[in-house]
């Protein structure tokens, strides 16, 4: 059964689709919103079980937020979009394009990576130890399933190889900060595997659309301009 995605939408003009990261909402993009609603219409989006949007029945997996994906935008009858995933929304944005290529005018990716080996272990082993310590949990306590499945996204997913990149033919963008969680030798190899493909590194932390939301926007519109 389908279900309907919370949103937000600003602008007129190419739709341009915000995808979040995990445990988040549509509200992680609030320094975008307003300064890319100037040349695009925005589209910030609550993936399922996230923000405002309901879990609903079918699986919790990356494959069904694409698929999830794709009936938004069908039923805004959008045919072709920009797409920016940050984190889980840019393993989205790489899942949904390489299903759908002819929806995506153009893909930028920050944050992505192709499995969960291509997080930094400084980060990835408390992810495993805490989503360890709650699948247990969540045996005796129906409370932490959730916690169980936003954890689990992480620890089992993605699982893209990177020779299926080469299938991506639109202009590409991976973008991440100079300490990132994701390994930047991984990033580089996304960006290496997709044929039109452009990497950009700035100042800060995975976060960097909310910390260095300037110099992020700046890369983002630059790219877009191209």
């Amino acid at each position: 059964m389908k279900i309907r995605l919370d949103y937000i939408e600003k602008g007129t003009g190419t739709p341009l689709i915000l995808l979040h990261g995990n445990g988040e909402s549509k509200e992680y993009f609030k320094h975008q919103i307003n300064v890319f609603s100037k040349n695009y219409r925005v589209i910030a989006v609550d993936t399922r079980g996230h923000g405002k949007s309901p879990r609903g029945m079918a699986p919790f997996t990356l494959n069904q937020f694409a698929e999830d994906l794709k009936d938004f935008l069908d039923s805004l009858e959008i045919n072709k979009a920009i797409i920016l995933g940050f984190s889980d929304g840019a393993n989205i944005a790489l899942l949904f394009t390489l299903k759908y290529p002819d929806y995506t005018e153009k893909l930028i990716l920050n944050g992505a990576d192709l499995t969960p080996k291509g997080v930094r272990l400084k980060t990835q082993l408390p992810i495993c130890l805490s989503y360890g310590i709650v699948s247990l949990i969540s045996v005796f306590d129906k409370k932490a399933i959730s916690k169980k499945e936003m954890l689990g996204l992480m620890v089992t997913q993605p699982n893209i190889n990177p020779t299926e990149l080469n299938k991506i033919k639109v202009p590409a963008l991976v973008i991440v900060g100079t300490d990132d969680m994701i390994k930047q030798s991984h990033s580089r190899l996304i960006a290496e595997s997709i044929p039109n493909c452009k990497f950009s590194v700035i100042e800060g932390d995975h976060f960097i659309a909310g910390k260095s939301y300037k110099k992020f926007n700046e890369e983002i519109l630059k790219f877009l301009k191209e």
